[in-house]
């Protein structure tokens, strides 16, 4: 019994100590470019830039294969960051990527929903949650509301709505930005009361 325990031992060390060394030798170095551009895109992995997604885009910017202005889910917001960072000038969204729009996610109509899964097997970010024949849902937290599990179903049970607004993805609008008018609302209840 002690000798199975100590040649165990000195196989997993063994082994452990090879792993360990190829982890050094072989070690992919990441560009860091790379790595900064991946940081400012919106993560959507949604395609609309034609790559399959914020990592690969990032790897392409870097390298010079593709402009900063492909990304409609970033906006003009995330083309300025890029320009800063990369010490280009800003360009408009190109159009034959998309429009930018307020930021999205999907619902899934329970009642509807058949349990054919494509929809699971068509998110990239894994946030849609079921198995087959039985209902499906989507993790709101999880959805970055790039719409791709919307064709693939038989169905159409799954809409597009807005992110709600809540003290945790609020953000302060930009100088500049055009604020929503109030003043109607204000009035209307001053009239009311």
């Amino acid at each position: 019994m002690l000798t199975a325990l100590l040649t165990l031992g000195a196989l997993a060390t063994l082994i452990g100590l090879v792993l360990g060394y190829a982890a050094i030798r072989f070690r992919v170095e990441s560009d860091p470019i790379v790595i900064q551009i991946d940081k400012l895109l919106p993560q959507t992995q949604c395609g609309q830039c034609t790559y399959p997604g914020c990592r690969p885009y990032a790897e392409a910017i870097a390298t010079g294969e593709a402009d900063i202005n492909q990304c409609p889910p970033g906006g003009e917001s995330t083309i300025q960051a890029l320009a800063d960072l990369l010490g280009l000038d800003p360009k408009p969204l190109n159009p034959e990527h998309g429009e930018h729009s307020e930021k999205t996610v999907v619902v899934i109509d329970e009642q509807v929903c058949i349990g054919c899964t494509l929809c699971i097997q068509a998110c990239p970010v894994d946030a849609i949650l079921g198995a087959p024949k039985q209902m499906h849902t989507v993790i709101e937290a999880e959805c970055t509301g790039c719409d791709l599990c919307i064709p693939p179903c038989p169905v159409e049970c799954i809409d597009i709505v807005p992110v709600r607004e809540t003290i945790t993805n609020w953000v302060w609008p930009m100088p500049g930005d055009k604020l929503p008018d109030t003043t109607g609302i204000a009035r209307s209840q001053l009239e009311t009361h």
